[in-house]
C-alpha cells in the first residue's frame, strides 16, 4: 500500500512517515522547504521526498493521501487531491487508525518541552528494558529515528496542541486517547489558529475528558492557566511536580547545582539524584514530569535517574555545533519568550558556576519565525526573556508586526538588529572572540545560518 504525506518535512508527518515505512507501506511525500535535520533523516529511512506541491507527484495515485496542517485550500496538490477524489486524511487519524490502537499512550503535551519530554521519557521506558514506541516531534541523539514502532504495549508520543489539518481543527492530541498524560505548562501561542489562551484551555479540557480513570495526569503544582483547565473537571487521578524540599507536591526537585546539571527527586520516601549534561530549570522539570510518567508503567526512581543520567538530548535543542577557534555555537529551537529565558538562564548560570568561564559572553542570535512572535503579541515579554545575554543580534524578518525599536529600548542586553543573513555573519565575525557563546535560536532553517556561520568562523 502506498501513503503519499503533503507536508512530510514537518516533526510530525516527518516522525509519521518513519512509522509508516516500518509498518511496510511505500511511502513518499513532498513539501515546500526541505532541510535537515528532517530531510536527512527521511532519506537515510529510505523515503522518497519531493520539493513543493506539484499535482505530478500524486499522477500515480497513492492509496491514501495523509495531508499535514501546514496545507490548506489553494495548494495545488490539496486541490488535485479534492478534484481527483482521491482518499486523504489527517496525520493524527491515521497514526491513530494505524499505531496507536490497542496501545498504551502515554503523551507528552504542554507550550514549551514537548519534545525534550518525550524523548527522556521515551529513553527511560527504553533503559528499563520496556521497548516502547514512539513519535517525536524532532531527532533524538540516542536513538536512530525520531520514531519507531515498539516491540511492547507502550507508546510514546510528544501531543501538539496545533489542529490536525484543514478540514479538522480539533488539537492533534484529542486523536490519541492516552491514558498517562505530561501537560508540562500552558501559555499563549499559535496565535495564527487560536484567539486566546483560554481557547487553547478549552482543547486541553477536551484532551482530560478522553483520559481514563485508571490513567494519570502530571502537571506542575500551581500552574494557574492548568488549574483553569482542570477547574472545569476532571475524572483521572493527578500527580503534581514542584522544585524546592518545602512543598507538598507528589514529586518535589531539589536543585544541587543552579544550573541544573545536578538535582535530587523525592518521591515519598524514595529519593535519587541525576548529574547529567543538561542545563537549565526548565530540563529539571521536564525530568520530573517524566519520572513520574515512567513510575506510572512500573519503572522505579532509580532507574529512570539512571537512564536520564545517560541521556543526551535532542537535536536542535541547545545543541553544540562546534567550538571554532574559542568561539561556541549552538543550535536552539527555542521561539517562545519563555522558552527564550529558560535557556539562556541555565546557560548563564552554568557560566558563572564555571570559576574558569569569566569573561565568557553570551551572545543570542534570534530568528523571529513562528507566527505568533512575528504577529506581534509577544511584544511586551521580549525584552525581559533577554536579560541573561549579553548581546543579542535580531533577524529582522520582512513580515514582523514586532516593534524592534521598543524592544531595544527596554533590553538590558546590547540589542542589534539585522535585516539579512549576510550581514548577521558579518557582524558576529567582527563581533566575536575567544570564549564567546553564540546560541542561535530559530524553529526553522534560517537561511542556513548555523552552517554558513561556522564556515566563516572557521575561516
Amino acid at each position: 500500500m502506498h501513503i503519499h504525506i503533503l507536508g512530510i518535512c514537518g516533526t510530525f508527518m516527518g516522525s509519521l512517515a518513519i512509522l509508516a515505512k516500518q509498518l511496510g507501506y511505500q511511502v513518499s511525500g513532498s513539501d515546500q522547504h526541505v532541510y535537515p535535520p528532517m530531510s536527512t533523516q527521511l532519506e537515510e529511512q529510505g523515503i522518497k521526498l519531493s520539493e513543493g506541491y506539484d499535482p505530478a507527484h500524486l499522477q500515480d495515485k497513492p492509496d491514501m493521501i495523509v495531508i499535514g496542517n501546514t496545507c490548506s485550500r489553494g495548494n495545488p496538490a490539496v486541490e488535485y487531491v479534492l478534484n481527483e477524489g482521491l482518499p486523504y486524511c489527517s496525520g493524527p487519524q491515521w497514526l491513530a487508525e494505524h499505531v496507536l490502537q490497542d496501545r498504551w499512550v502515554l503523551a507528552v503535551a504542554g507550550t514549551h518541552g514537548k519534545t525534550t519530554t518525550t524523548t527522556m521519557l521515551s529513553w527511560i521506558l527504553e533503559c528499563a528494558g520496556l521497548q516502547p514506541g514512539f513519535l517525536i516531534g524532532g531527532v533524538p541523539k540516542d536513538f536512530d529515528a525520531s520514531a519507531r514502532l515498539g516491540e511492547q504495549k507502550y507508546f510514546v508520543i510528544e501531543a501538539d496542541e496545533y489542529d490536525s489539518a484543514f478540514f479538522d481543527k480539533r488539537s492533534k492530541f484529542i486523536h490519541y486517547k492516552p491514558r498517562t498524560v505530561i501537560m508540562g505548562n500552558l501559555e499563549f501561542d499559535h496565535a495564527d489558529i487560536f484567539p486566546n489562551l483560554e481557547a487553547i484551555q478549552t482543547q486541553f479540557h477536551h484532551l482530560v475528558k478522553l483520559i481514563p480513570q485508571n490513567g494519570l495526569i502530571i502537571s506542575p503544582d500551581e500552574h494557574v492557566n492548568l488549574t483553569a483547565v482542570f477547574e472545569k473537571g476532571t475524572w483521572t487521578p493527578q500527580g503534581f511536580f514542584s522544585v524546592g524540599d518545602e512543598t507538598s507536591s507528589d514529586w518535589r526537585v531539589n536543585l544541587l547545582q543552579e544550573d541544573g546539571s545536578c538535582f535530587q527527586v523525592k518521591h515519598g520516601s524514595q529519593e535519587a539524584e541525576v548529574s547529567w549534561s543538561l542545563l537549565g530549570q526548565h530540563n529539571v522539570q521536564n525530568a520530573v514530569a517524566s519520572i513520574a510518567a515512567a513510575a506510572h508503567v512500573g519503572v522505579s526512581l532509580q532507574q529512570s535517574c539512571d537512564a536520564l543520567a545517560k541521556f543526551s538530548g535532542v537535536k536542535r535543542r541547545m545543541e553544540e555545533l562546534g567550538n571554532i577557534n574559542g568561539v561556541r555555537v549552538y543550535d536552539d529551537f527555542a521561539h517562545h519568550p519563555t522558552a527564550i529565558k529558560t535557556t539562556l538562564d541555565g546557560k548563564r548560570a552554568a557560566l558563572n558556576a564555571n570559576k574558569n568561564g569569566q569573561g565568557e559572553r553570551l551572545i543570542a542570535v534570534i530568528e523571529a519565525r513562528s507566527n505568533t512572535m512575528k504577529m506581534g503579541y509577544h511584544q511586551n515579554t521580549l525584552a525581559e526573556s533577554l536579560t541573561a545575554a549579553d548581546k543579542v543580534y535580531w533577524y529582522k524578518n520582512a513580515d514582523t508586526k514586532l516593534d524592534l525599536a521598543a524592544i531595544a529600548a527596554s533590553s538590558k542586553a546590547d540589542f542589534i538588529v539585522l535585516e539579512s543573513v549576510d550581514a548577521l555573519i558579518e557582524a558576529l565575525i567582527k563581533e566575536s572572540h575567544a570564549g564567546d557563546h553564540i546560541v542561535i535560536m530559530s524553529n526553522g532553517g534560517f537561511e542556513g545560518f548555523h552552517q554558513r556561520l561556522c564556515k566563516a568562523l572557521k575561516h
